[in-house]
């Protein structure tokens, strides 16, 4: 128990480390200014993905947990966890990037419009930690916490390089060259978190297209629309119409179109935060 606490509080040291070199640099580099616009950029882009994989974390690893010795049942256990929290946070970094401009000045105000750039930069990690950081769920579950720290130490190299080749860029060369970083990351870290489980590579390809497709048909529709949404003032109003013709459009897509609806609803109904059909007995 004390090796595995302690393993787990060195990996979010070390991981700690390597995703706040890029404000040191910064801010030894180029300044408070530049480092002030960053870090508001940096900090509204983490909110949803923090929150989201907290709350499904809570969940998901005290049940994968007590499934680590039947791995049929955590292989499946898992691949419904995942699906799910991609369909909410996929379509949240498409937002992300689309109506980067429209979010900071909503939510940050105008005198931070300088870091929309940025913030869109930033975007693709949204999505990069979506994919990578449910399968901590399986990793600690499974007590594989030396796993866990080799990924770790793979990760710190790939990001302050980085943060290395964007640094003459500035703000802007920082966000890309993250970006850039944790996109590369992607498929080893997938592949090294399921070695020796019951989950292929397949699988989390196969659960994660049904929200990439509709994401992709969604971002056509938002993008054809956006002469019309543009008009729209003031930047909440536009935000709004333009989200939810994202949004929507995404859900119509992936519950209907792709018939994903009844998996999803199973799925709440097993959380407890669905209602159960009526008849049911449980």
């Amino acid at each position: 128990m004390i090796w595995y606490g302690g393993a787990i509080t060195l990996n979010n040291i070390i991981v700690y480390v390597a995703y706040n070199t890029d404000k040191v640099l910064l801010g030894r580099f180029w300044g408070a200014e530049a480092l002030g616009i960053y870090g508001r950029a940096y900090q509204l882009i983490n909110i949803p993905t923090d929150n989201l994989n907290a709350s499904v974390g809570l969940v998901a690893f005290p049940a994968l947990s007590r499934m680590q010795h039947d791995p049929a049942r955590l292989r499946e256990y898992f691949l419904k966890g995942y699906g799910f929290f991609q369909c909410l946070v996929i379509p949240i970094a498409a937002a992300c990037f689309l109506f980067s401009d429209d979010i900071v000045r909503v939510f940050l105000g105008p005198k931070w419009s300088a870091a929309a750039s940025i913030f869109r930069l930033l975007s693709p990690t949204v999505l990069a930690f979506a994919l990578v950081n449910p399968l901590a769920w399986v990793i600690f579950a499974a007590g594989h916490t030396a796993r866990a720290l080799k990924i770790s130490l793979l990760i710190v190299p790939v990001v302050i390089a980085g943060y290395g080749l964007g640094l003459r860029a500035g703000p802007q060369g920082i966000a890309l060259g993250f970006s850039i970083a944790m996109t590369l990351l992607v498929v080893p870290i997938m592949i090294w978190a399921i070695q020796d489980t019951a989950i292929s590579f397949w699988d989390i390809g196969r659960v994660g297209m049904y929200p990439l497709l509709s994401i992709a048909a969604a971002s056509t529709a938002a993008y054809l629309l956006h002469r019309w949404t543009n008009g729209f003032e003031p930047a909440l109003l536009r935000l709004v119409v333009e989200t939810g013709i994202l949004f929507g459009a995404y859900t119509l897509v992936l519950l209907w179109v792709l018939g994903r609806k009844s998996e999803y609803a199973t799925i709440l109904r097993q959380a407890g935060v669905w209602p159960a059909r009526a008849g049911s007995n449980g």
